[in-house]
């Protein structure tokens, strides 16, 4: 479905070099080095900088990695799709997990469902965290996957074109690295932020962020505010590797194994529930009816 050239390009971008790169594909550097050849002769651009030192990726080839990394995920989903579409029917919910929303925070929610709707049925369908998978899927909802468990506002669902049911308003918490000193404690004041990088997704995203920016701002401005446009598992590999603190839920514990999310004593958080179509099928309607009253006995 693809230039399988894409995949050698990524594992010599990888490696470093072509002996490192044929190693690991277990043909010869020759081979490697004529279908990197082939794919910028295809292609019209420079992909690779070769020297002594090795190979760095020209700035036509970080874009070509990006893009070449979500062509070949892309592929490989639509197949799983595909097989999913042959075994379709129509009492499936077909619920969309990612390490940013893994169905299982809903789990107990599932088992109530099932309870009140024996008949329906539940597929998991993985996805991976992308900014462009966020917006065509949410944008989607229902023709591959039809409900995704997250966190959500009004600003993000008109930004994303989809409805959401909101099952319980969570907590926001902070994320930090298992060797932060802030790991030590079980519970966070405002004032153990003060001198610390606090990691907030960008304004415009979600006004309940905004809402917690513009009282740090005005009021503990020790806490200097550092923004980032995309939740996603390079954030989570940032706030350990950086020893920045990141703003969470307590969801997203399990997320990271080397960082510890943490409750803090702050008024503020955001709701979390069921992403869907704003034109859900019959079959999807009834498990969302049946969510709502099932969320009554679980949250209150």
């Amino acid at each position: 479905m693809y230039n399988h050239q894409l995949e050698t390009f990524i594992c010599v971008a990888d490696a470093g070099s072509f002996n490192k790169a044929a190693e690991e594909s277990y043909i010869t550097p020759t081979a490697i080095i004529k279908q990197i050849n082939l794919l910028e002769d295809s292609l019209g651009v420079k992909l690779f900088e070769r020297t002594r030192r090795g190979l760095t990726l020209t700035k036509a080839g970080r874009s070509m990695y990006q893009d070449a990394k979500y062509i070949i995920q892309y592929c490989h989903d639509s197949v799983i799709r595909a097989r999913n579409a042959m075994q379709e029917d129509s009492n499936v919910i077909r619920i969309g997990s990612s390490p940013m929303t893994p169905a299982q925070l809903l789990m107990e929610l599932w088992s109530k469902v099932q309870t009140i709707c024996p008949d329906i049925k539940f597929q998991i369908v993985p996805f991976e965290n992308t900014p462009e998978n966020a917006r065509e899927i949410l944008a989607n909802l229902g023709t591959n996957i039809d409900v995704v468990g997250g966190i959500f506002d009004d600003t993000m669902l008109h930004l994303r074109k989809c409805a959401g049911l909101e099952l319980v308003r969570g907590p926001f918490y902070c994320a930090v690295s298992i060797h932060h000193k802030l790991a030590a404690k079980d519970r966070l004041q405002i004032t153990d932020l003060y001198g610390e990088n606090l990691l907030l997704m960008h304004r415009g995203w979600s006004h309940y962020v905004d809402e917690l920016r513009d009282d740090l701002w005005q009021h503990h401005p020790q806490v200097n505010i550092v923004d980032f446009e995309f939740y996603s598992m390079d954030i989570f590999n940032r706030c350990e590797n950086t020893n920045d603190v990141l703003l969470a839920i307590p969801g997203w514990a399990n997320v990271h194994p080397l960082l510890k999310v943490i409750p803090v004593d702050w008024d503020y958080g955001i709701p979390y529930g069921i992403l869907h179509s704003p034109n859900p099928t019959p079959a999807v309607q009834r498990f969302l009816d049946a969510a709502k009253i099932a969320s009554k006995e679980l949250y209150g």
